[in-house]
């Protein structure tokens, strides 16, 4: 290796690819959070029940609030969301809204609370990169969002459970209890681990 050539510190590496992989998944949980909000605009229009449409509405409002987050958050870190990904999520939310109107309200309760146990570990990949990538300023906010997602699946699950569809249909293991979001954060932390398994798309929103 010639000498005019500085050696790369194999821990600056190793943060600057987790910073890369924490901006593209800041980029997918934000358009993923845009599909979910339109989707949910449209439940929460069509369902008569009044505590299933205040819980859904209310849902609806933490993911314009994540949304928010991952805006101010992808800013700093000098990018922004993908224009072709916002376009194709709006309409997949777009669409799954319309459904809401002839599906009845089991089958967007039963995909929404899949959806939801998905976006906690999302949120938990997002912190532990996070912090390997020496960005932990916004390792609290992540694990939050990660407990905000913890409650919409189990609201989503209890009321999709309490359908007969539900005997019938199969079921996403349900989420280690909440308190294990940040049990296991810290666990890796302490454990001085830098490895954290790279982001890898669904084929909805690549």
């Amino acid at each position: 290796m010639s000498a005019s050539v500085a050696a790369v510190d194999p821990a600056d590496a190793v943060a600057a690819r987790a910073r890369e992989e924490f901006v593209f998944l800041l980029q997918l949980a934000y358009s993923g959070e845009l599909g979910a909000a339109r989707a949910y605009a449209g439940h929460a229009a069509v369902l008569t029940d009044a505590a299933q449409k205040r819980g859904v509405r209310k849902i609806l409002f933490d993911e314009i609030r994540h949304r928010r987050f991952l805006r101010r958050a992808l800013a700093e870190l000098g990018s922004a969301p993908v224009e072709r990904r916002e376009r194709k999520l709006n309409l997949v939310g777009r669409s799954i809204a319309a459904f809401c109107y002839v599906g009845g309200w089991f089958f967007p309760m039963y995909g929404a609370g899949k959806l939801e146990a998905q976006n906690i570990r999302e949120y938990e990949h997002a912190a532990r990169l996070a912090h390997v990538a020496g960005l932990g300023k916004y390792v609290e906010e992540l694990l939050v969002l990660a407990e905000v997602e913890w409650d919409h699946e189990k609201f989503f699950r209890d009321h999709a459970a309490s359908h007969i569809f539900w005997r019938v249909t199969p079921h996403w293991p349900v989420p280690p209890p909440r308190a294990v979001i940040r049990e296991s954060f810290s666990a890796f932390v302490t454990s001085g681990s830098r490895e954290v398994e790279p982001v890898r798309a669904p084929w909805l929103i690549r």
